[in-house]
């Protein structure tokens, strides 16, 4: 019931964005995306959204804690590289390479590298339970591991990474 509360009582901060800023709300963690093509332009909405943030916390009497609050600068070949140091009263926000996203682990590069890393941690352990136990279980309960820690790994979030029509009639174990 926790959470439920939780979600209710800051269901209004997506509120507070303007034009070019998103707040995306899931749980106990909030995202707020900041967009512009120009360098000035996307500063002041950086400096705007978090003093935003920054008085509805005050209003609602919660505190956004600085220490676990970072930002994460997508970088492409085509864009400028500009130094941000966002900052509320001194508070100052920690730039970061990655961060987890809704389950996704999302680099500065969008390369998908990190997450793909940590998905085949997963998938190689995995692999190795249903190596380890295939002699001596039957078919439909290899499957079900299959679905357990297999199937379960790639799908999670695939809408995100994957962008593709994905269909549980892919995946088929053969004992043997």
């Amino acid at each position: 019931m926790g959470p439920l509360i939780f979600v209710i009582y800051i269901n209004d901060l997506p509120n507070l964005a303007s034009t070019g800023t998103k707040i995306l709300l899931c749980a106990d963690d909030t995202s707020i995306i900041v967009t512009s093509s120009n360098l000035e332009n996307f500063e002041t909405k950086i400096d705007n959204i978090f003093g935003d943030i920054n008085n509805w916390f005050k209003v609602n009497q919660l505190t956004l804690n600085h220490n676990k609050t970072n930002y994460l600068q997508f970088n492409t070949k085509n864009s400028w590289a500009c130094e941000l140091k966002p900052n509320y009263r001194g508070n100052c926000i920690k730039s970061s390479s990655n961060t987890e996203f809704l389950g996704l682990t999302i680099d500065d590069s969008v390369s998908w590298k990190a997450h793909i890393d940590q998905m085949v941690s997963k998938l190689n352990t995995a692999c190795f339970v249903i190596r380890t136990i295939q002699a001596i279980m039957s078919l439909e309960t290899l499957r079900m591991v299959y679905f357990a820690y297999i199937h379960s790994v790639i799908s999670y979030r695939i809408i995100f990474w994957g962008n593709q029509p994905y269909s549980d009639k892919i995946f088929k174990i053969k004992k043997g």
